[in-house]
């Protein structure tokens, strides 16, 4: 088993000197949403390139900050841009975002990606919040190198406590008028997008949105006692699903149409929400 604590016992450090507060609600922020920090109450920011030992986001549409900002009275950081295993890091260094939250006393976590739809009632630009997971990868990695061992038992987006969060998301978007969708997310490794006949078996599977952040994070929050949501924005059709070549750029343009929904449901999310 891999010692988070001992691994970045020096990140958590520098992070606690700088945080103005300790947050009530964590936000990880995925492909295209970034621009969501620009619209809150900003206390303090800092580069991730700026604490040691944090692996460097390479990837377009994630920046590299975290933020402590204020909305609606509640205290919550957040991470604009994740660190992605199909980068080249280790799954333990992924984890890393959710590790700090959890040191710094946060209880409740909120996990935004952008995903390409399987489920063909799905239209790119439609939110989904998640409801289940699946992964044929990360099962093996969790259980033996992380010491989760009860992954089976573990859908953390149907946690009991969780379930709570998935409430109150429901009722924001009700509240907003903002259609969301439910669905379950398949978790894929990358760096290349998926073959039409992947995708015709994770639809065999049950599966309506693919992705490859989130399910790791998830399980790893609720393994440290935290709840814990995910929203997925839907950005593309996934391959064999329409004719339209898959890249990361229609998955940016797309999340940049929809940031308007995307940032009432998040704020009345944070609204309701009971820390």
């Amino acid at each position: 088993m891999i010692n988070l604590n001992s691994i970045f016992s020096e990140t958590s450090t520098a992070l606690k000197k700088i945080a103005p507060f300790q947050p009530e609600i964590a936000i990880i922020l995925g492909s295209g949403l970034g621009d969501f920090a620009s619209s809150l109450n900003l206390k303090v920011s800092v580069a991730t390139s700026d604490l040691p030992n944090y692996p460097t986001s390479t990837v377009a549409g994630h920046q590299g900050k975290i933020h402590f900002v204020e909305y609606a009275g509640k205290k919550i950081i957040l991470f604009q841009g994740r660190i992605h295993f199909y980068e080249g890091y280790d799954l333990y260094q992924c984890l890393l975002p959710v590790h700090l939250c959890a040191e710094l006393g946060c209880k409740n976590i909120l996990l935004t990606n952008a995903a390409g739809g399987i489920n063909r009632n799905f239209s790119p630009g439609d939110l989904m919040l998640l409801t289940s997971f699946n992964s044929l990868f990360l099962k093996k990695e969790l259980s033996e190198v992380m010491g989760i061992s009860n992954f089976d038992a573990k859908n953390a987006f149907l946690d009991c406590p969780s379930q709570k969060l998935n409430e109150t998301i429901k009722q924001s978007a009700l509240d907003e008028k903002i259609p969301l969708k439910e669905g379950s997310y398949w978790y894929s490794k990358g760096p290349s997008y998926e073959t039409p006949v992947e995708i015709e078996m994770m639809n065999k599977f049950g599966t309506d949105a693919v992705g490859m952040s989130t399910v790791h994070e998830a399980v790893y929050a609720v393994s440290k006692g935290m709840k814990c949501a995910g929203i997925s924005c839907i950005t593309n059709f996934a391959a064999g699903i329409s004719n339209q070549k898959l890249s990361h750029e229609e998955v940016t343009i797309t999340a940049n149409r929809v940031k308007g929904n995307f940032e009432r449901l998040i704020k009345k999310f944070i609204e309701m929400s009971v820390v």
